[in-house]
């Protein structure tokens, strides 16, 4: 079973936080095999096959159908997620980008970048070096130029990230998509301030801002994760979201980076369904109809 985060954790693409990368890649798969026209990623279905998990890797190519294990709200999520940070960075025009925690994203890969942008990926070892052998082998070659930052963003990222040639002089287009919810708060604040440490006037940010809990959320989150992990482990893959997540209160991004200066702006998942032609959230007892995806510029 996984096990709870703690300080100096590892893991791969298969296990522990690492896993959920290979499931966001999985519902991104779906994703597109379903409705490409908001959203579509092709090289979704053959990275979660590489990576070997057999459930993952079913799911991924349609074999097992998503049915319960996967529910529409997750695949409808998944074209809401991918296509509002497809258009964050191609709509911010910036010579670099850089993608945190970047796990299976593809970006470097699939997008129509301006001439000339740099984008960097930032992740633990295994991770860069496993995507893009993989791609490699796929036969796909960057739409960038792809720098691989192959560093653990509890360490020392932004002296590697500098290293690989990053300007911080030059105004950046930063992504944390689906990471904030796995930091401590207070590496969350860490690292909403490095990224404004590092930012020049004009940069961008994008990431996602979830309301702290009212009285009670937690433990039904709690318990949904709980129930949801329970049909995983019933399908043959072992997690534990639960463990996998950080709980308690914790300052809201959006308005700690306006704090920081960032002129931010957003859009709840509900309103972004309903914008989309998506079917309405029901039995939303996790309250992702209230996370906000956000982007902001900085003045």
């Amino acid at each position: 079973m996984t096990s709870a985060r703690h300080d100096g954790d590892t893991w791969d693409l298969a296990s522990s936080v690492g896993a959920t990368a290979t499931m966001a890649a999985a519902a991104r798969a779906i994703a597109t095999r379903e409705d490409s026209s908001l959203f579509s990623d092709r090289f979704a279905e053959p990275l979660v096959q590489a990576v070997g998990v057999d459930l993952l890797a079913k799911l991924a190519t349609g074999e097992t159908a998503s049915g319960a294990l996967v529910g529409q709200i997750w695949i409808d999520a998944a074209k809401i997620r991918g296509k509002f940070y497809d258009e964050f960075f191609l709509s911010a025009g910036l010579p670099q980008a850089v993608i945190l925690a970047s796990g299976l994203d593809s970006r470097a890969y699939r997008l129509p970048w301006p001439a000339g942008t740099v984008v960097y990926e930032v992740d633990q070892p295994p991770v860069v070096e496993f995507k893009a052998a993989t791609l490699a082998e796929l036969g796909a070659e960057p739409t960038a130029d792809r720098r691989a930052v192959a560093i653990d963003l509890r360490d020392d990222w932004p002296a590697a990230l500098r290293a690989a040639g990053f300007d911080p002089a030059r105004p950046t287009a930063w992504s944390a998509e689906g990471l904030l919810g796995y930091l401590p708060p207070e590496a969350q604040d860490r690292l909403l301030d490095t990224i404004t440490e590092l930012s020049a006037p004009g940069s961008r940010v994008a990431t996602e801002n979830r309301p702290n809990p009212r009285p009670g959320d937690e433990d039904k989150t709690k318990e949904r994760l709980d129930r949801i992990s329970e049909q995983w482990r019933g399908e043959g893959f072992d997690t534990d979201m639960t463990r996998l997540r950080y709980f308690g209160e914790r300052n809201e991004a959006e308005p700690y980076l306006a704090g920081l200066g960032w002129a931010m702006e957003g859009t709840t998942v509900r309103d972004l369904f309903a914008a989309n032609g998506l079917p309405p959230l029901q039995d939303d007892d996790l309250r992702m109809g209230d996370l906000r995806y956000i982007s902001g510029v900085l003045g």
